[in-house]
């Protein structure tokens, strides 16, 4: 399949090698073309509108607003390819993918919300989860772009904000996990139970699972290299609470996190790993260095 690529961040570089393995043809955009030039086996396009000229176009870009930039406000849909299906992997708010699914329909092309999760070490090894949705028979053509990038593909229904949703609830539960595991590791150290052993307990027990043996791991480890920013997962939280406003829900726990993730930013941790949120509980129970 001809395939186009937009937005070669730390995901975007860890996935194309895998649609080029799978035998694809493979063209990428990006806004950095250095980024783009470092892959090998692909071929660099000099506008995004280029990009929907191929069969399908796979978008990865950080956030709404780099979205509008390059999909909307360049124009790059007018003269899109009718047979064109254009999957957004960006982790988007839902109403941009509501604006997007209407663009869409006047352009004439197909549009399928794909959010992903997984970090690029996990993407690099195509073992993405990949929630889709949108008209079934286009998620059925980009299928087997999926698995390349995935391990498994989750279907969603036929609404693409379903897909949106899913991935931002799913950010925000990872973000209440590391709030969960910082304040656990408080109160057992604070009565001399160190909280690799605490941690070790019970991510291989009640809480066996990816996200909290991933970061149980930098907190018990005090190691926050960056896997997913701080600020990304800020910026999620945030779309998850705009989200609830419209539909009129109440997110006390995310109110929460949001607050210690600003200051976590605050306190200079905005480029470190997101579970680095951890280390703001931690402080304020004078467990780390600059304890208030």
């Amino acid at each position: 399949m001809n395939i186009s690529f937009i937005g070669i961040g730390s995901m975007g570089a860890a996935m194309v090698p895998n649609l080029v393995k799978a035998g694809h043809q493979v063209s990428v955009w990006n806004r950095n073309p250095d980024a783009a030039k470092a892959l090998e086996g692909v071929t660099v396009l000099s506008s995004p509108a280029a990009a929907f000229e191929n069969d399908a176009v796979m978008t990865m870009l950080s956030n709404d607003t780099a979205v509008h930039n390059v999909i909307i406000d360049s124009g790059a849909l007018a003269s899109a390819s009718k047979d064109c299906v254009h999957v957004m992997m960006a982790t988007i708010s839902p109403s941009l993918c509501e604006e997007l699914q209407e663009l869409h329909r006047s352009a004439g092309i197909a549009y399928v919300a794909a959010p992903v999760f997984g970090v690029p070490a996990v993407a690099a090894k195509g073992e993405l989860n990949i929630m889709a949705a949108g008209p079934a028979d286009a998620v059925a053509t980009v299928q087997p772009l999926f698995d390349a990038l995935g391990q498994k593909t989750w279907y969603l229904g036929d609404d693409p904000t379903h897909a949106n949703v899913a991935k931002i609830a799913g950010n925000l539960m990872i973000t209440l996990a590391i709030e969960a595991m910082g304040e656990a590791t408080a109160l057992t150290e604070s009565y001399g139970l160190k909280a690799s052993d605490f941690l070790d307990v019970v991510t291989n027990t009640i809480f066996a699972s990816p996200s909290y043996k991933r970061y149980g791991g930098n907190i018990a480890n005090n190691n926050y290299e960056p896997g997913f920013k701080l600020t990304l997962g800020l910026k999620d939280v945030n779309l998850a609470l705009d989200a609830a406003k419209a539909k009129h829900a109440v997110l006390p726990a995310a109110e929460i996190v949001r607050e210690n993730l600003n200051k976590a930013v605050d306190q200079g941790l905005g480029d470190k790993d997101w579970s680095a949120l951890a280390k703001v509980t931690r402080r304020r129970a004078g467990l780390e260095e600059g304890a208030a």
